[in-house]
């Protein structure tokens, strides 16, 4: 039997990266998949022709995660279709790089908004139902850089960071509900935001990593599937970094 067999999840920006990359192997899982996009309507469309079927449901919504009351309609369209959310992923996210001296308000409260502030919404949202059902994961995309920082990336790691403790507090409030929270840290996981960085960059990365070797999206996928799955039921709070060994 498979891990996820008969259960429903919800991701967020599952239509390229990491996030397609998880659609995919929950599917491979057994499960149903509803993941939204935000602009890419095409792409979405791709993926569900491929991996929608009689034996496993994927559906794609467009959806605005920073958005409070476009969440709120999520939820409530994909409790239509599918009938119940086991599972919440929350992996929308961008990125505005820059030196602090050289960032904008606007791109720091930008990144707050769509990478912390869609978490809260997201999770918010999806409560009600996870209460009434005295059962539900919830698992939040942090990043090894919300860890321990990174120059240039003070506004994606204050982003990644506040994910961390507002899991943490989620699990404490929720854990009596038998709703867990869990979040996982990417390190140097290859997708196509990775191909825009230079050789040089590239090899620095792995160089600190003592695997010798980026990740891909599997890699997270993998551990994404455990923490959905009821072989993690006692676990909530947790940080999982699965970055090569980088933070060791």
């Amino acid at each position: 039997m498979k891990l996820l067999s008969k259960k429903n999840i919800l991701i967020t920006g599952g239509s390229r990266g990491i996030g397609r990359g998880i659609v995919s192997s929950l599917i491979e899982q057994g499960a149903n998949v509803a993941f939204t996009y935000s602009s890419s309507a095409s792409l979405a469309n791709e993926i569900v022709k491929e991996l929608n079927s009689s034996k496993n449901k994927c559906k794609a919504y467009q959806s605005d995660a920073s958005v409070l009351v476009d969440c709120e309609k999520l939820v409530d369209d994909v409790l239509n279709d599918f009938g119940s959310i086991d599972v919440l992923i929350n992996n929308a996210g961008i990125t505005k790089d820059n030196l602090l001296m050289r960032m904008s308000e606007d791109d720091f409260e930008k990144v707050i908004k769509v990478n912390l502030n869609s978490v809260f919404n997201m999770t918010k949202a999806c409560l009600r139902h996870f209460l009434k059902n005295r059962n539900g994961s919830i698992i939040n995309m942090s990043s090894v850089v919300g860890v321990k920082g990174n120059a240039g990336q003070s506004n994606y790691a204050a982003s990644k960071s506040g994910i961390i403790g507002f899991s943490k507090s989620i699990a404490l409030e929720l854990g009596s509900r038998n709703i867990r929270c869990n979040v996982i840290a990417p390190g140097f996981i290859v997708t196509e935001m990775t191909d825009k960085l230079s050789g040089s960059v590239t090899e620095d990365w792995i160089n600190n990593i003592p695997l010798k070797r980026s990740g891909s999206p599997v890699d997270v996928a993998n551990v994404c599937i455990f923490l959905a799955s009821d072989l993690s039921s006692y676990i909530t709070g947790q940080v999982i970094n699965v970055d090569g060994g980088l933070l060791t």
